[in-house]
């Protein structure tokens, strides 16, 4: 069951359409795009309303689609603004309870959004400079005996890899458009904000420019045992499941080694988690193989396809992008599309999201 739902929520960062036209699947279930795509994506109204979908659905969860921003400004402005991401939001315990009663994939993709609203906290799924460029006052905070040492960061457009120990890292190229896909989401930060053992400090624009401390070993900790609780309320283990509340208690005998590998500075912590993730269960784990999904939906029949992994995941995917866009659109903003009760005005739209109507609960694309 682990390795199922830990298979999803890596899926979750690799579902393109590019993926899914290969198999033969809806492509309205991509839950990312590649480079490839963004490059040749529309940005008018509706190419924005795609991207918009996919990255506010599964990788920056709208914290609070009613906020209002601090002085006088444009409806534009005050819709993506809508948009920023941050952790424990009424859609975190939509996308939670979305979750509840369905497969081992819809788990993975639940957790996935939970995890990544830690993650990506202060940035929107949605192109926009105003809201997700950053500036020169960038600073890593390195620690320092019982404080701690500012070190400037450096963003640059480059295929080479980040430099850890020189803090330059590799960035989306600036553009000044405000539609542009180099503003979605952190790609003017690059990869930093991803990284588990950053501690940082910046000055959004969409903050008025007052700083902001992001420390991701906290928060990275904080999300751990945000999942635990999740996933408790979901193995039906407690009755229900509420924000900021995490599960400290679950953690305590391995607590050390969690927060070990949090902080430990390096690009990639998957194989001390995997050695972590072995030792707790006695037993091997298989590596992930994208080809394991790709190769048992294309091989069963059109009967069987949704009870494969991919067609599970499909069906999951397709619940969340449509759960998060009628929420973003009863908000009175049209940045994600127009969401249709199916239900009640029949199949206007995408028809691939008819899947939902046969799964427990679901009646909105």
């Amino acid at each position: 069951e682990s390795v199922a739902i830990g298979y999803s929520d890596r899926f979750v960062d690799l579902c393109t359409k590019t993926l899914l036209s290969k198999v033969k699947a809806p492509l309205s279930a991509a839950t990312t795009q590649l480079q490839l795509e963004l490059v040749d994506a529309r940005t008018d109204p509706i190419g924005l309303q795609d991207i918009t979908r996919i990255w506010s659905s599964f990788h920056f969860l709208p914290y609070d689609l009613y906020a209002e921003p601090k002085g006088r400004c444009s409806k534009r402005y005050k819709s993506k603004f809508r948009l920023i991401c941050h952790p424990n939001g009424d859609l975190v315990a939509h996308t939670v309870e979305l979750a509840k009663g369905k497969s081992l994939q819809a788990v993975g993709v639940a957790m996935h959004v939970l995890a990544d609203t830690w993650a990506h906290s202060n940035f929107a799924g949605t192109p926009s400079l105003v809201i997700n460029n950053t500036n020169y006052y960038f600073y890593e905070l390195l620690p320092d005996g019982n404080n701690y040492q500012e070190k400037k960061i450096s963003f640059r457009h480059s295929t080479s890899p980040d430099d850890l120990e020189k803090s330059l890292y590799t960035a989306s190229l600036y553009s000044g458009s405000e539609k542009s896909i180099m503003n979605l989401g952190h790609g003017r930060a690059g990869h930093f904000p991803d990284y588990s053992f950053i501690r940082y400090k910046y000055l959004p624009s969409w903050g008025n420019y007052e700083e902001i401390i992001k420390d991701n070993p906290s928060d990275y900790l904080h999300a751990f045992c945000q999942m635990i609780t999740a996933m408790k309320y979901l193995r039906g283990k407690s009755d229900s499941f509420a924000c900021h509340v995490y599960d400290w208690e679950a953690i305590a005998p391995y607590r050390e080694e969690i927060e070990r590998i949090i902080g430990k500075r390096q690009p990639d912590a998957s194989d001390d988690w995997k050695a972590f993730g072995e030792r707790l269960s006695g037993k091997a784990i298989k590596p992930f193989d994208i080809d394991d999904y790709q190769n048992e939906y294309q091989s069963a029949s059109e009967a069987e396809k949704d009870n494969t992994a991919l067609g599970r995941f499909i069906i999951a995917a397709l619940a969340q992008k449509s759960m998060v866009t009628n929420q973003i659109y009863r908000s009175g903003s049209k940045l994600a599309g127009i969401s249709i009760d199916y239900r009640k005005w029949g199949f206007r739209g995408d028809r691939a999201f008819k899947k939902l109507l046969t799964a427990k609960g679901e009646n909105k694309a």
